[in-house]
């Protein structure tokens, strides 16, 4: 079966809000989670932090952060986790609440039953031939059945699809792949409520970011559709890196979306939010 697109509607931009902070530790924020009522988030840093909060929404859009905390990641040991092994890029948390985090630079994924000592999660042997720098494990992504997927941010070649592992038991496999296009690179996943896979990828153009969005609709580990959401123009929003979605109260599907700002004056921590209408 050939994976094909539907006719939809784009998603509908919500707004932004810039989150500014004074604390230590603050920013390069990659992954994010969002509860299921869209009121509250876990989000890592690319420093080894882990950020939680809560939204103020007004008319249902972002309008403040409230309830901050900012808690520096352990490693294995139960120690703080050392900075050239710090680099965190994906989150997932699962139905009961296990935290998994993914790495670069020293391509792994612990899982985190407290904040304090990590836990590995077995390593592939496909691991090993992930590029060092910048094309490590980006997104995370739990599904219905509770299964952890891990996407790299590049595949290795232009054309080359974006492999997707998936770990069973104690076994990651690939059961499929996404096609790769348009020079962006994955940074960013998570499944709806229906079992549908969704990705957030990133271009550079050099002097700005730009999004797309896709969602892909599975059937026996076979992308059947694949349709696109969402296409930024440069420098339409800052570095997106972390996607979360949730079903809001109209029973539509809301794309939660954080940046990351490098730790650049130049550069902002904003959260996106994008509307899926049902019908799409």
């Amino acid at each position: 079966m050939t994976a094909s697109a539907a006719q939809i509607t784009p998603a509908e931009y919500l707004g932004s809000y810039t989150w500014t902070w004074e604390t230590e530790g603050f920013g390069g924020f990659s992954g994010l989670e969002v509860s299921a009522d869209g009121a509250g988030f876990t989000t890592i840093s690319d420093r080894g932090a882990l950020a939680t909060g809560r939204f103020r929404r007004e008319a249902g859009r972002i309008a403040g952060i409230e309830e901050a905390t900012l808690t520096r990641l352990g490693n294995t040991f139960g120690r703080v986790v050392d900075p050239f092994m710090a680099d965190a890029e994906g989150l997932a948390i699962d139905g009961q609440g296990r935290i998994f985090i993914s790495f670069e630079g020293y391509h792994r994924v612990w899982t985190y039953p407290t904040l304090e000592r990590a836990e590995w999660v077995p390593v592939a042997p496909a691991f090993e031939a992930i590029p060092n720098e910048n094309g490590g494990l980006e997104a995370l992504a739990v599904d219905g059945q509770g299964r952890l997927h891990a996407i790299p941010e590049r595949s290795g070649q232009l054309t080359r699809p974006f492999p997707v592992y998936r770990l069973e038991g104690e076994t990651w496999t690939q059961p499929f792949s996404i096609a790769r296009s348009n020079g962006f690179l994955m940074v960013g996943a998570d499944f709806d409520d229906e079992g549908r896979l969704y990705t957030l990828e990133r271009g550079f153009s050099g002097f700005g970011f730009r999004s797309r969005v896709r969602r892909f609709t599975l059937e026996d580990d076979r992308i059947v559709q694949d349709d696109t959401l969402l296409i930024t123009h440069t420098l339409r929003h800052d570095n997106l890196e972390g996607l979360s979605v949730w079903r809001d109260a109209e029973g539509d599907i809301r794309l939660t979306m954080i940046s990351d700002d490098n730790f650049q004056p130049i550069q902002r921590t904003e959260f996106v939010e994008y509307r899926v209408p049902e019908d799409s």
